[in-house]
């Protein structure tokens, strides 16, 4: 019987998710491929919000807004393998009236107790922005969900 990783809330460094390197996050040589770093950010980033009592969808269906994403930029520093198991990292850098800057790691392990001292082996800066869902313009990021990320 498998288990399915907890999110950990980390007040004082934001918010730290498991994940484990699968067959199907690499390439051929058993690293994992550049794009799933993306994806690993994404699950984390989904998981703060559910930590913090935000669901995307409900979000979505309640103010007629979503988030998506407008710019990244990463930095690969070491490789992750098949069946490694990563901690990746997300916290607020940066706010403003239609979108924010989140900040985020993928670490070497799972110890959430670590996490300063785990070997960092990407990081990134993903920036997210408040649209309305129909027309894609965008909106102002509510005043309670700004208060909730902080």
């Amino acid at each position: 019987m498998t288990s399915r990783p907890v999110p950990i809330a980390r007040p004082a460094t934001g918010f730290a998710f498991p994940v484990r390197v699968y067959w199907e996050d690499t390439d051929a040589g058993g690293i994992v491929f550049y794009a799933n770093y993306l994806k690993f950010m994404e699950r984390a980033r989904t998981e703060w919000l559910r930590a913090l009592g935000i669901g995307q969808h409900a979000l979505k269906q309640d103010t007629g807004c979503m988030f998506v994403v407008t710019d990244t930029s990463l930095r690969y520093l070491q490789p992750a393998r098949l069946d490694d198991e990563l901690l990746v990292t997300a916290h607020l850098e940066q706010s403003g009236r239609a979108s924010l800057t989140i900040g985020q790691q993928v670490l070497a392990g799972t110890d959430p107790t670590r996490t300063d001292s785990s070997t960092v082996l990407c990081e990134g800066r993903i920036r997210i922005s408040w649209v309305n869902a129909e027309t894609m313009k965008p909106a102002r990021i509510p005043p309670t969900l700004l208060e909730a990320l902080k």
